[in-house]
């Protein structure tokens, strides 16, 4: 059984020194791994992201993230992952990582992913040119997210988890606002899990949204945006019946 702890929008900034690092040094009793899903920082700086790496530096387990747009917002995301990588932290953009977990190869593919909004009520690759380039970047994120998943699987992958920061589904966003559902999640990126036949799905950036989930093929979707789980981490398990 890999057990999984993952959390995101912990917006840290420099003043949070410490506010996690007690609670993430547990980790070694109830995890196998941690899974960040973005919005790491308030501003997305090389400062606040230095925050964010010493509170995950040398724990007893491994790191993976992915950024959220908080993270984009000082268009300095190359420093903030440079800040993360430096720490020991496997930063995703369109890419996976394969670990070696208690006996189990454990792959993890994330992308940042992006809005559009889902089935029946969705944004298209039509009209103005500003409109075919936000859906575009979406599908990118989508299309990169199963290419990750696939090569994953190829690599002897047994276990797969698929990390994102915009959500997957309509499911765990119930409690945002209706009107804002397209700029929080996208349901390329559904498809794009049940394409490479994920075990699991992390998401966080719906702050009053919901914890669990679901996609159309039965991928289990789950949001860790910190305000939702209210605790430093969420723990799910993979081998066991539920997640």
């Amino acid at each position: 059984m890999i057990r999984v702890a993952a959390v995101g929008d912990i917006h840290l900034a420099p003043g949070d020194e410490g506010t996690l690092r007690p609670a993430f040094e547990t980790l070694g009793g109830c995890a196998d791994l941690l899974l960040l899903a973005g919005d790491l920082t308030r501003h997305g700086t090389p400062g606040e992201a230095q925050v964010v790496a010493r509170e995950v530096a040398g724990l007893p387990v491994p790191v993976v993230a992915v950024l959220g747009n908080h993270d984009y917002q000082s268009d300095q995301e190359a420093a903030v992952t440079r800040e993360l990588a430096r720490a020991g932290v496997h930063v995703l953009e369109g890419n996976g990582v394969l670990l070696d977990v208690d006996g189990s190869r454990v792959g993890i593919a994330g992308t940042k992913g992006f809005g559009g909004g889902f089935a029946g009520r969705c944004a298209s690759e039509f009209g103005e040119p500003e409109m075919k380039s936000f859906v575009r970047y979406t599908r990118r994120c989508a299309d990169s997210l199963a290419r990750s998943l696939g090569e994953l699987r190829e690599a002897g992958s047994t276990v797969l988890i698929a990390l994102t920061h915009f959500s997957p589904v309509a499911d765990t966003l119930a409690g945002e606002p209706l009107e804002i559902y397209p700029f929080l999640g996208s349901y390329l990126l559904a498809e794009a899990m049940d394409q490479g036949r994920a075990d699991l799905a992390v998401h966080g950036h719906a702050h009053m949204g919901t914890e669990h989930g679901m996609t159309a093929g039965g991928v289990r979707v789950r949001n860790v945006a910190m305000p939702v789980i209210d605790r430093a981490f969420a723990v799910y398990h993979l081998g066991a019946d539920e997640a």
